[in-house]
């Protein structure tokens, strides 16, 4: 009985490899057959595909170009009449979704459960609009180049990330999806964390707290003192001080004069408080624990 087992099992295993064996050398003979016309020097070159994972996959080029585009007969034996089975242009369009329902039967791990109802997915972006598989490397792997893309389309971002204050994404230390994730997400624009605080608090640990005395802008938004893509005022401030201070707090406490000392520990103008600001007392803005911090002084 043993045997019989063992024999039927190396008739499957024979079979299984003669199988795929045929698979493949059609499949490298169709590969063959495309780079007979996409050759090098043609207007829209795909060789560099062969020096990035979607041309190794497999062992080497096993999916290549009928893994993303279908068998295309009809293209394959009219190249210039017949559109490939699935084409992400220039020349051909598929819809958004059909290009990427065709990443998605390999991405599907890691972008499929966000992605359907997802910003960009509404807007009908392809996944082609961001990624390029054509290339050595995808933009959206490095940091400034995944900058120029996103802001190829984000171009009130582009503007922000100009001005003097801003992080440092154009330097490379930065990128968007340390932010924000393309492919889809629970929280509001897309963001990494469920909250806006949530993400500035993956790099502003020490902004957290809890702290004894806390500033309410911190624990609720820190959008509201703060533009995250850019700023004319110093720390991405959204207005300057004390301005910005005054559009929570009124001059109950004391009046912002720079000569009057009203609410002032001893009640006198002094010219220390000439061209100072809110900041030059209450350095602990987003909270203190000091046993003397309810004012946020220390």
């Amino acid at each position: 009985m043993r045997r019989w087992t063992q024999l039927y099992l190396q008739i499957v295993l024979t079979l299984t490899l003669v199988v795929s064996g045929h698979a493949l050398a059609q499949q490298s003979e169709a590969v063959k057959q495309c780079l007979d016309c996409h050759q090098q020097s043609a207007e829209q070159p795909i060789h560099a595909i062969f020096q990035n994972a979607h041309g190794n996959l497999n062992g080497g080029g096993s999916q290549a170009c009928i893994g993303c585009h279908g068998e295309s007969l009809d293209h394959r034996t009219q190249p210039t009449a017949q559109a490939p089975l699935v084409s992400f242009g220039p020349k051909w369009f598929n819809s958004a979704e059909q290009q990427s329902e065709t990443c998605l039967d390999c991405h599907q791990k890691h972008t499929g459960s966000l992605w359907q109802g997802s910003m960009h997915q509404q807007e009908e972006v392809a996944c082609v609009g961001c990624h390029s598989a054509h290339v050595v490397e995808d933009p959206m792997v490095s940091a400034t180049t995944q900058a120029d893309t996103c802001m190829s389309c984000h171009s009130d971002v582009r503007s922000a990330n100009m001005l003097a204050s801003r992080h440092p994404i154009a330097e490379g230390m930065v990128a968007c999806s340390d932010c924000h994730n393309p492919h889809g997400s629970l929280s509001e624009s897309s963001l990494t964390q469920p909250t806006l605080n949530d993400t500035c608090f993956q790099c502003h640990a020490e902004k957290r707290g809890p702290f004894v005395f806390e500033h309410a802008p911190v624990t609720e938004d820190c959008s509201t003192c703060h533009n995250p893509h850019g700023s004319m005022h110093d720390n991405m401030l959204v207005s300057k001080t004390p301005f910005l201070c005054q559009q929570c707090h009124s001059a109950a406490f004391h009046p912002s004069q720079p000569l009057e000392g009203s609410g002032l520990p001893a009640g006198n103008s002094s010219a220390y408080l000439l061209s100072k600001n809110c900041l030059s007392c209450h350095s602990q803005i987003h909270g203190s624990s000091h046993p003397s911090g309810s004012k946020m002084t220390r």
